[in-house]
């Protein structure tokens, strides 16, 4: 049979096809990423959870951030300590950010919160100005100060079935707002095999967090079946009782006392809206928290925090690294 010739048409449809068919297969070959939270966020009706869950990560699975700004007063029962330490008298002010994404477990319709947290304690009569030393008022010797930086903090499984629902909302003029209170109690006496000076050597808190989203917010991206982008503009009021931060050197069980943290959080689409000054320290001091987690693990606190990072997981003790850096 005699061979047939290609007209220039047809010889540049062969070509045409020859080049992109590859790159058509790697497309039809290309798998999407299994910790993605679409495909499950997707399936929820309530609105109620469409809204809290957005509250935990960003639908998408980008990394999102909740700016943290407030301050820290004493809370001094009797007004003990006056006049070195009055009860009522703002100690710090706070400055941070929790960096934070929504993952699913792969295979399933479990989500998780993952996160990191870096807020720094800061002047009182300057919220830009990130405190280094700290002048105890009680033994009158000066410690040095250490954020808090915890890496991480993680919530979840979170089992999300059609069915699943989110908190009792409430209508206040034109914000859906709803509220979690969560009293902590944790043994560190026996978890961690340190005090702290703490009462018996447990750590008893209690965090308080108001959420509040605007109704045209709320009614936009609470829609079944949808995966919106970027992150929910959300506003959070937090309150906190806790006791005197570990860096502080002041034993509860001796110098009677607590912390009370009062402060406001706003939602941002990423690390990259956070204030060239906070940006700056991360950068420099802290880089791992320019992002979130990859994948869950154990969640710390400023206390669990302090012991593997300060204490070298219990290479010292609480006191003997007050001892050690008190001048």
């Amino acid at each position: 049979m005699p061979k047939r010739r290609l007209t220039a048409p047809v010889a540049l449809a062969a070509l045409f096809l020859a080049l992109t068919a590859p790159a058509s297969a790697a497309a039809a070959g290309r798998t999407t990423d299994p910790t993605l939270p679409g495909p499950v966020f997707k399936t929820v009706t309530d609105k109620n959870a469409l809204l809290s869950l957005q509250t935990f990560g960003r639908p998408d699975g980008k990394d999102m951030v909740f700016r943290i700004s407030g301050s820290v007063y004493a809370n001094i029962e009797g007004n003990a300590l006056e006049p070195g330490l009055r009860h009522g008298q703002k100690l710090f002010g706070i400055e941070g950010y929790n960096i934070r994404r929504l993952y699913r477990e792969p295979g399933t319709a479990k989500l998780y919160q993952l996160s990191r947290e870096i807020v720094f304690y800061t002047d009182p009569a300057d919220p830009t100005k990130i405190l280094r030393e700290w002048k105890n008022p009680v033994d009158l010797k000066t410690y040095p100060v250490v954020p808090i930086n915890n890496d991480t903090v993680n919530f979840g499984p979170f089992d999300v079935t059609p069915s699943y629902a989110g908190p009792p909302t409430r209508q206040l003029h034109d914000e859906t707002v709803w509220t979690s209170d969560i009293p902590v109690r944790t043994d560190f006496g026996s978890t961690l095999g340190e005090k702290f000076g703490l009462v018996g050597g447990v750590y008893a808190a209690q965090e308080m967090f108001d959420f509040f989203v605007d109704d045209r917010e709320a009614a936009a991206r609470a829609v079944p079946g949808k995966v919106p982008s970027g992150a929910m503009k959300t506003k959070i009021a937090w309150s906190r009782t806790s006791p005197w931060a570990p860096f502080m050197c002041l034993a509860e069980s001796e110098v009677r006392g607590q912390l009370t943290y009062h402060a406001r959080s706003w939602s941002l689409n990423s690390y990259a809206d956070v204030e060239p000054w906070i940006r700056a320290e991360v950068d420099k001091n802290h880089p791992l928290y320019r992002s979130a987690p990859g994948a869950p693990g154990a969640s710390e606190n400023s206390w669990s925090s302090f012991h593997a990072k300060q204490l070298h997981k219990g290479a010292t003790t609480w006191a003997g690294w007050c001892a050690a850096n008190a001048r």
